[in-house]
């Protein structure tokens, strides 16, 4: 069970929510920008096309097909997070695709994201899995919902469902 002492309305309380807010949104935001640039080619980004390549070449066929699951994934659970809609399925998305990055990807490179290892998924992972066990605080769509408070069982759920979303990609 949670502690009622982290619902109340104190000033320590309402810190904590602005804190979660500026969190998710540059987190979110940033995240939907990454999935914006795969998906639409805006912001620099090489687009669908292009990213169905990148795709294919790592193995995941049909390419473009994956590259909109990916693109979608960071998209959506970006925009998710930034809103606080939905936290622990949004988690989840940014999970699953960052299992996916690095074991495509980053794991043969070590650590460090400047020798092309698993530092930055693997952040990305663990901010994505702390804002679903925390909870996205109550400046957010799910403070409605039972979700929305955080806790094991969402935490559970992101790690899962990422994981077994990871698992069925990496599988086909």
């Amino acid at each position: 069970m949670e502690p009622a002492a982290r619902h109340t309305t104190g000033p320590r309380s309402w810190a904590g929510d602005w804190g979660l807010l500026l969190l998710r949104l540059t987190f979110g935001l940033l995240m939907a920008s990454h999935g914006a640039r795969k998906l639409f080619g805006i912001l620099g980004g090489e687009g669908l096309t292009a990213t169905g390549k990148v795709f294919a070449a790592l193995g995941f066929h049909p390419g473009k097909v994956f590259a909109v699951i990916g693109g979608l994934s960071e998209f959506l659970g970006g925009l998710g997070l930034a809103l606080g809609l939905l936290t622990p399925l949004a988690a989840a998305a940014l999970i699953g695709v960052m299992i996916n990055a690095m074991v495509t990807v980053t794991a043969a490179h070590g650590l460090w994201e400047t020798e092309g290892g698993v530092e930055y998924n693997l952040c990305i992972a663990v901010v994505a899995l702390a804002v679903a066990a925390i909870g996205p605080g109550r400046l957010a769509v799910d403070r409605f919902f039972p979700w929305g408070r955080g806790g094991w069982a969402s935490a559970a759920v992101a790690l899962g469902l990422g994981g077994l979303g990871a698992g069925i990609t990496l599988s086909l």
